[in-house]
Protein backbone atom coordinates (compact mmCIF):
# COMPACT_ATOMS: atom_id res chain seq x y z
CA UNK A 1 0.00 0.00 0.00
CA UNK A 2 1.30 3.33 -1.03
CA UNK A 3 1.50 6.36 1.38
CA UNK A 4 -0.50 9.42 0.22
CA UNK A 5 0.26 12.63 2.18
CA UNK A 6 -3.10 14.16 1.24
CA UNK A 7 -4.97 11.24 2.90
CA UNK A 8 -2.96 11.68 6.08
CA UNK A 9 -3.75 15.41 6.08
CA UNK A 10 -7.45 14.70 5.52
CA UNK A 11 -7.62 12.22 8.43
CA UNK A 12 -5.60 14.55 10.67
CA UNK A 13 -8.10 17.36 9.98
CA UNK A 14 -11.09 15.08 10.63
CA UNK A 15 -9.52 13.85 13.88
CA UNK A 16 -8.79 17.41 14.99
CA UNK A 17 -12.34 18.51 14.27
CA UNK A 18 -13.74 15.58 16.26
CA UNK A 19 -11.46 16.37 19.18
CA UNK A 20 -12.31 20.10 19.15
CA UNK A 21 -16.04 19.44 18.91
CA UNK A 22 -15.92 17.34 22.07
CA UNK A 23 -14.49 20.16 24.19
CA UNK A 24 -14.40 23.90 23.83
CA UNK A 25 -11.33 25.45 25.47
CA UNK A 26 -12.82 28.92 24.91
CA UNK A 27 -15.95 28.18 26.97
CA UNK A 28 -14.90 26.05 29.91
CA UNK A 29 -17.47 24.82 32.38
CA UNK A 30 -17.98 26.82 35.55
CA UNK A 31 -16.05 25.54 38.52
CA UNK A 32 -18.52 23.34 40.39
CA UNK A 33 -16.78 24.20 43.67
CA UNK A 34 -18.06 27.80 43.45
CA UNK A 35 -21.03 28.50 45.70
CA UNK A 36 -24.30 28.50 43.77
CA UNK A 37 -25.34 31.89 45.14
CA UNK A 38 -22.07 33.60 44.19
CA UNK A 39 -23.74 35.43 41.32
CA UNK A 40 -26.90 36.29 43.26
CA UNK A 41 -30.53 35.81 42.43
CA UNK A 42 -32.02 39.04 41.04
CA UNK A 43 -35.50 37.80 42.02
CA UNK A 44 -34.71 39.10 45.53
CA UNK A 45 -33.53 42.58 46.48
CA UNK A 46 -30.38 41.28 48.19
CA UNK A 47 -29.81 38.92 45.25
CA UNK A 48 -30.00 41.89 42.86
CA UNK A 49 -27.18 43.59 44.77
CA UNK A 50 -25.14 40.37 44.86
CA UNK A 51 -25.59 40.01 41.08
CA UNK A 52 -24.53 43.65 40.65
CA UNK A 53 -21.41 43.08 42.75
CA UNK A 54 -20.56 39.87 40.86
CA UNK A 55 -20.94 41.61 37.49
CA UNK A 56 -18.38 44.20 38.64
CA UNK A 57 -16.08 41.65 40.27
CA UNK A 58 -16.00 39.41 37.18
CA UNK A 59 -16.15 42.40 34.82
CA UNK A 60 -19.16 40.83 33.10
CA UNK A 61 -21.03 43.38 30.99
CA UNK A 62 -23.62 40.82 29.88
CA UNK A 63 -24.69 40.10 33.46
CA UNK A 64 -24.52 43.80 34.28
CA UNK A 65 -26.73 44.69 31.33
CA UNK A 66 -29.40 42.23 32.47
CA UNK A 67 -29.71 44.19 35.72
CA UNK A 68 -30.56 47.45 33.94
CA UNK A 69 -34.04 48.29 32.67
CA UNK A 70 -34.32 49.50 29.06
CA UNK A 71 -35.32 52.93 30.44
CA UNK A 72 -32.48 53.00 33.00
CA UNK A 73 -31.03 56.37 34.10
CA UNK A 74 -27.79 56.95 36.00
CA UNK A 75 -27.38 60.29 37.76
CA UNK A 76 -24.75 61.96 39.92
CA UNK A 77 -23.61 65.38 41.06
CA UNK A 78 -20.50 66.67 39.31
CA UNK A 79 -18.82 68.74 42.04
CA UNK A 80 -16.25 70.28 39.66
CA UNK A 81 -18.98 71.75 37.46
CA UNK A 82 -21.60 72.17 40.19
CA UNK A 83 -24.17 70.29 38.11
CA UNK A 84 -26.38 67.23 38.38
CA UNK A 85 -25.65 65.05 35.37
CA UNK A 86 -27.32 61.93 34.03
CA UNK A 87 -27.24 59.46 31.16
CA UNK A 88 -29.25 56.53 29.89
CA UNK A 89 -28.72 52.80 29.60
CA UNK A 90 -26.68 52.85 26.37
CA UNK A 91 -24.19 55.36 27.78
CA UNK A 92 -24.04 53.46 31.07
CA UNK A 93 -23.19 50.24 29.25
CA UNK A 94 -20.51 52.05 27.23
CA UNK A 95 -18.91 53.74 30.27
CA UNK A 96 -19.08 50.62 32.44
CA UNK A 97 -17.70 48.45 29.62
CA UNK A 98 -14.73 50.81 29.26
CA UNK A 99 -14.19 50.78 33.02
CA UNK A 100 -14.32 46.98 33.13
CA UNK A 101 -11.90 46.69 30.21
CA UNK A 102 -9.37 49.17 31.60
CA UNK A 103 -9.35 48.03 35.24
CA UNK A 104 -7.32 45.10 36.47
CA UNK A 105 -9.73 44.60 39.33
CA UNK A 106 -13.03 46.02 40.59
CA UNK A 107 -13.93 45.54 44.25
CA UNK A 108 -17.45 46.64 45.08
CA UNK A 109 -18.74 46.17 48.60
CA UNK A 110 -22.34 46.94 49.49
CA UNK A 111 -22.80 48.33 52.97
CA UNK A 112 -25.82 48.90 55.15
CA UNK A 113 -29.26 49.54 53.75
CA UNK A 114 -30.05 53.08 54.87
CA UNK A 115 -33.61 53.22 53.60
CA UNK A 116 -35.93 50.90 51.69
CA UNK A 117 -39.58 50.97 50.73
CA UNK A 118 -41.60 49.24 48.10
CA UNK A 119 -43.97 46.61 46.88
CA UNK A 120 -43.78 43.36 44.92
CA UNK A 121 -42.99 45.23 41.68
CA UNK A 122 -41.36 48.57 42.64
CA UNK A 123 -38.72 49.09 45.31
CA UNK A 124 -36.59 52.03 46.45
CA UNK A 125 -33.31 51.20 48.16
CA UNK A 126 -30.61 53.50 49.51
CA UNK A 127 -27.45 51.81 50.68
CA UNK A 128 -23.83 52.59 51.31
CA UNK A 129 -21.05 51.23 49.14
CA UNK A 130 -17.30 51.15 48.78
CA UNK A 131 -15.59 50.74 45.41
CA UNK A 132 -11.92 50.17 44.65
CA UNK A 133 -10.88 50.37 41.00
CA UNK A 134 -7.39 48.94 40.47
CA UNK A 135 -5.85 50.01 37.18
CA UNK A 136 -2.45 48.71 38.29
CA UNK A 137 -0.89 48.10 41.71
CA UNK A 138 0.23 51.73 42.01
CA UNK A 139 -3.00 53.25 40.61
CA UNK A 140 -6.03 52.44 42.76
CA UNK A 141 -9.08 54.69 42.83
CA UNK A 142 -11.20 54.44 46.00
CA UNK A 143 -14.64 55.88 46.56
CA UNK A 144 -17.25 55.58 49.28
CA UNK A 145 -20.79 56.77 49.14
CA UNK A 146 -24.43 56.02 48.96
CA UNK A 147 -26.36 54.64 46.03
CA UNK A 148 -30.05 55.30 45.61
CA UNK A 149 -31.80 52.72 43.44
CA UNK A 150 -35.29 52.48 42.04
CA UNK A 151 -35.83 48.82 41.18
CA UNK A 152 -38.72 47.47 39.15
CA UNK A 153 -40.04 44.20 37.80
CA UNK A 154 -43.22 43.35 35.86
CA UNK A 155 -44.35 40.52 38.14
CA UNK A 156 -43.06 39.02 41.36
CA UNK A 157 -41.75 36.08 39.28
CA UNK A 158 -39.40 38.38 37.32
CA UNK A 159 -35.95 39.53 38.40
CA UNK A 160 -35.42 43.07 39.65
CA UNK A 161 -33.91 45.63 37.28
CA UNK A 162 -32.58 49.09 38.05
CA UNK A 163 -34.61 51.91 36.57
CA UNK A 164 -32.66 54.64 38.37
CA UNK A 165 -29.28 54.73 40.07
CA UNK A 166 -28.36 57.95 41.79
CA UNK A 167 -24.71 57.89 42.86
CA UNK A 168 -24.15 59.96 46.01
CA UNK A 169 -20.45 59.17 46.40
CA UNK A 170 -17.60 61.40 47.45
CA UNK A 171 -15.99 61.23 44.02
Amino acid sequence: MRYHPQWFLLWACIGSLMLLSSCNPFAPELDSSLPQNLFGDPHTIEGFFQSFRSAYQFKDTTSYGQLLSPDFVFSYHNYDRGLDLQWGRDEEMTYTGKLMNSAEQLDLLWGNVIDSTGSDTVFNVTRSFSLDVTFNPSDVLHTDGRAVFLLRRKTKDDGWQAVLWRDESNF
